[in-house]
């Protein structure tokens, strides 16, 4: 590109365009570290034989990294990543038209220390929310991470009354698989 002589950019413009680029760089990784379980465990509900955990988790972070630069602040920073990181998973499940598929629980999913009766417990249930439609899983989830319901009907698109209904129904099936279990 020529610039007229006045408006050439400076070597001066340049560094504070490289400082700005690597501040965001490190914000958004800072971001990607605090919220990584979170994405690990949306990832972990749409994992299909074809669509392995870190296939996924990579998939949302490409995502997240497109989107970083038009985040507006204007709802939480939880809020954007759920939805980001539930449409891209929904989109994969979509292209890849198999229907998920149960895997077992890997310590990338949950990373924290359990006895093993309380991780025979998170893989059960974990594979029961596996047998929810994909827009149940989605509530179910953002339900367990102590979502309010106006979070989960902004992160879903769903009113405050179709989330109420839709976390009970959830939750009401989970009960029925946990006793035929």
């Amino acid at each position: 590109m020529i610039y007229p002589l006045s408006s050439r950019p400076t070597g001066q413009k340049q560094s504070e365009r490289t400082e700005k680029m690597e501040s965001a760089e490190q914000e958004f990784v800072s971001v990607i570290r605090e919220y990584e379980r979170v994405i690990y465990k949306v990832c972990y509900l749409y994992t299909t034989p074809n669509a392995t955990l870190n296939d996924l988790y990579q998939e949302v972070v490409l995502n997240l990294w497109k989107a970083f630069p038009k985040f507006r602040r204007e709802c939480k920073i939880s809020t954007w990543i759920y939805r980001i990181a539930l449409n891209t998973c929904i989109s994969f499940i979509r292209k890849e038209r198999n229907t998920p598929e149960i895997v077992t629980l890997t310590q990338e999913a949950d990373r924290t220390e359990e006895t093993d009766e309380t991780q025979a417990m998170l893989r059960q249930l974990y594979r029961m929310i596996n047998r929810l439609g994909q827009l149940e899983k989605s509530i179910i989830l953002l339900y367990l991470e102590e979502k309010s319901y106006e979070e989960i009907a902004e992160i879903t698109g769903l009113t405050l009354t179709n989330v109420a209904t839709n976390r009970s129904r959830s939750k009401d099936k989970l009960k029925k698989m946990n006793k035929e279990e």
